[in-house]
């Protein structure tokens, strides 16, 4: 099937908008010259007149009772123009909520700043506004702040102590959320054979740790008040402005049309910007108490301890197989930890719902029966980061396949091979429909393209010689697409899912069209205009992209879970084809023919089907339209504009990918390198292969960063370990290696351009195919790794656990591999 084959829903004409002359082309990508020059304009580099600084006092204590806030020394540091404490601005909280019992969710509230407790390391405790950063640094320093400390509960073992204290004490055993999603028929019988000889059951406990997103660019925030607008605008750096707005509106408790949210450029997100922060609501809130622009950003040290952060997750996985390999049943048990509060609009099921839902992943699996619990700890709260849970249920389904291809005898890549999906569309024991992919195919590329480039011979030379190579790989499926049934099926109170566009064309006849979504770094000013000038056939130039402002886009949710091409990227596709039909409409009036005798002819304009020398272009049109709309068909309104919402329906779709990784270990240092990466997805319809291939590479390089280097951890007052990159190990281009990426291309058939998402794919399969590949490097000692990262401590003490360590006395491992 080809994109061409695939109407549009709007049924309008359109210039071959899937394979046309600009879809599928790396063009130049219009923010380079803007970005790489140094004409970016980012929220810190906003400067208004009589501009104010915020900063905030934050807690030292993880848990504990506030018995004394002072801020009188600070109102009089010199500079300091405002000292807020919770009840000075009084907000309303931020509750993310689900629709679901009380034994299965329990809500938080989140206040702007902690009233009467605190609950983490690094919670804002007050708002200092002050001149300059400087003096707001002095003017925190200046307030007294006392804690009645409590106990922490820094893991899941201190969660689920008997005399745990509660972080929140409407929330029992420190358990927010806790579902059993499916129990299918077969589950035990299929256990019961496995077990008594009929093939086998592995049974893999596997973890990852707490990660920051670590977006280039901070947290920050610039809010003004307009007097004659009667209007706040905040101008902060977000993958979701609509809901920046509307949970700002909601805690000021003002009607949304006096809040306005706007985006400038932004350096990054990842997911840690597409949920709401407390402190932009602050900071609005005293620029509209002080009647001046205020001006927070987030530092690094905030940003390392008091950001949202992500991935600390643990799966017991037991699964059962038979003779020849095939998967009968799957019994898992998740718990995330989800830190102090439900981040909004997600709430803390995020993770573990997204886990319980999808943890088959691209297998067959006949008989499912997951609980899944995510718990609140003294630590930051989490936010989705890149992957959401997929990159940890990967991990632990793919450690499951390895293990059993050990325990049957099996080559690993073989036991993929028979449980795969192939025959599409499928629906899975979790009730998931996917559609068709290329499961099997990516697999065999991935591995066809190791032994062809030798490397089996390379880790058999290898072993001969006492060095330790391995070769891992990763199959998995990227759901993406997310539509307004899919978050509905989580039970959500706020159900993301649509987009709306509009589109309008000029005199000249360019246009401009919008976008509810927000780019940070996946070139949509490109791809977006891209789509448009194929379904329009004008040239990529005259296009221009508008987004990332809630005064010109009615509403929309923003950037996150791959959907900017699926849904985003459709909503302007339908757009722009409702105004091609229009402009057929208006030139089949003025050429005194038929509707049906006209086409958009790619050139910009209109041709006649039966007479081609008969042709106007879009610039005669528009005169028509706007100079001349006495010459237009009586029903057509003087505007040459359309607007059109997308969603996606039922399940959304997937895009698939296999990564194949050769990496040495050092059993000496403990030290892992990475030798050989290679990428084979597909996300459908490429719209810009370069994008697609650095979004890939990307996601890969945060993929290798969760495998092998970064973690947060906390000492047991609940104290973060990593305020700063001394301590936050992050890899470096040295550490990356170059990686292949090859194109498989399944188009569609759920979204207009054919596209599947490519934003999260890269992150997802990279932890499982690095862990898979060390421990195959360390195949002939008997260690066996199952928690990320894997850092050369973690070698080492495998490896003295199982009397291998080869080099007495030990040197002191490299914090760089």
């Amino acid at each position: 099937m080809t994109g061409a084959d695939i109407d549009a829903p709007s049924g309008a004409p359109r210039f071959d908008g899937r394979r046309g002359r600009w879809v599928g082309a790396s063009v130049p990508r219009r923010e380079d010259p803007r970005l790489l020059s140094g004409h970016g304009r980012f929220v810190d580099d906003i400067q208004l007149s009589g501009m104010l600084h915020a900063g905030f006092v934050r807690s030292t204590v993880a848990h504990g009772r506030i018995t004394e806030l002072d801020l009188s020394a600070t109102r009089e540091v010199e500079g300091v123009v405002a000292a807020y404490a919770a009840a000075d601005l009084d907000l309303g909280d931020i509750v993310a909520l689900l629709d679901r019992p009380p034994e299965e969710f329990v809500p938080t509230a989140m206040p702007i700043l902690a009233r009467d407790k605190v609950r983490f390391v690094g919670e804002p405790v007050a708002l200092i506004v002050a001149r300059d950063p400087y003096l707001v640094e002095d003017g925190i320093e200046a307030a007294v702040v006392t804690y009645e400390s409590f106990g922490a509960i820094v893991s899941e073992e201190s969660a689920f102590a008997e005399d745990a204290p509660l972080v929140h004490e409407e929330a029992a055993g420190n358990v927010l959320l806790d579902v059993s999603m499916f129990d299918t028929p077969g589950v035990d019988a299929a256990f019961e054979a496995a077990g008594s000889g009929q093939g086998c059951v592995v049974d893999v406990v596997t973890r990852s740790g707490r990660q920051n997103a670590l977006p280039l660019e901070t947290r920050g925030v610039v809010a003004s008040w307009d007097d004659r607008d009667e209007q706040l605008l905040v101008q902060t750096c977000t993958q979701v402005p609509h809901q920046v707005r509307t949970v700002l509106a909601r805690s000021l408790r003002v009607p949304e049309r006096t809040v306005r949210v706007t985006v400038p450029d932004m350096g990054g997100g990842f997911g840690q910007k597409c949920v709401v922060g407390r402190e932009e609501i602050a900071v609005a809130a005293a620029a509209r108490l002080l009647a001046r622009p205020v001006k927070w950003i987030e530092d690094r040290r905030e940003a390392l301890t008091a950001g949202f952060l992500a991935r600390e997750q643990r799966y017991r996985t037991r699964a059962a197989f038979d003779p020849e390999g095939r998967i009968t049943a799957l019994d898992v048990d998740v718990v995330c930890d989800m830190g102090a509060y439900s981040c909004y609009p997600f709430t803390a099921g995020i993770e573990p719902l997204m886990a319980a839902a999808e943890m088959p992943s691209v297998y067959q699996v006949p008989a499912y029966r997951v609980r899944a619990r995510a718990i609140t700890s003294n630590k930051a709260p989490t936010a989705p980061y890149r992957g959401v849970s997929r990159p940890q249920y990967v991990l632990a389904i793919e450690r499951v396949m390895e293990r059993a291809a050990r325990e049957l005898g099996i080559d690993p890549v073989e036991i993929r091979r028979r449980n795969v999906i192939t025959e599409f569309p499928y629906t899975g024991v979790n009730l998931v429909t996917y559609d068709p992919g290329t499961y099997r195919e990516s697999l065999d590329l991935a591995e066809a393209t190791l032994r062809d480039e030798g490397w089996y011979e390379v880790r058999e030379r290898a072993a001969a010689e006492g060095r330790h190579i391995g070769i891992g790989y990763c199959c998995f499926s990227e759901r993406t697409g997310y539509g307004s049934e899919a978050f509905a099926k989580r039970k959500m109170k706020v159900v993301p899912g649509f987009d709306i566009s509009e589109i309008r064309m000029d005199l000249t006849g360019s246009v401009v069209v919008t976008s509810g979504t927000m780019n940070h770094g996946q070139s949509h000013e490109t791809t977006f205009a891209q789509i448009v000038a194929d379904r329009l056939g004008v040239h990529v130039d005259k296009v221009k992209l508008r987004q990332g402002d809630t005064e010109r886009i009615a509403y929309g949710w923003g950037t996150f879970a791959s959907r900017s091409v699926t849904i985003g990227g459709s909503a302007v596709s339908v757009a722009a084809g409702r105004l091609g039909e229009l402009l057929c409409t208006i030139a089949a009036h003025l050429l005194e023919t038929r509707p049906d005798n006209v086409r958009l002819d790619g050139d910009g304009g209109v041709v006649q089907i039966d007479d081609p020398a008969r042709r106007l272009s879009f610039e005669d049109i528009a005169d028509v339209a706007y100079l001349r709309s006495h010459l237009l068909p009586k029903d057509v309104e003087p505007t040459l504009s359309a607007t059109a919402s997308f969603d996606v329906a039922g399940d959304g779709t997937f895009s698939n990918a296999t990564h194949a990784v050769v990496v040495e270990a050092d059993p000496g240092t403990g030290q892992v390198k990475i030798l050989r990466y290679a990428c084979v997805e597909d996300c459908g319809v490429v719209i810009h292969p370069q994008v697609v291939d650095g979004q890939c590479r990307g996601g890969i390089a945060q993929g290798i960063a969760g495998a092998l280097f970064e973690e947060v951890t906390y000492a047991d007052n609940g104290e973060p370990s990593a305020a700063s990159f001394i301590d936050y190990l992050v890899p470096t281009a040295t550490e990356i290696p170059d990686i292949s990426v090859s194109h498989l291309e399944t188009p569609c058939a759920f979204t207009e351009n054919g596209a599947k998402g490519a934003g999260e794919g890269g992150t997802i399969g990279a932890p499982a195919a690095v862990l898979n590949a060390i421990n195959d490097a360390l195949r002939h000692t008997g260690v066996e790794l199952d928690a990320t990262p894997v850092h050369p401590r973690a070698v080492l003490a495998a490896l003295d656990g199982a009397g291998q360590s080869q080099i007495p006395p030990r040197k002191e491992a490299s914090t760089r591999s």
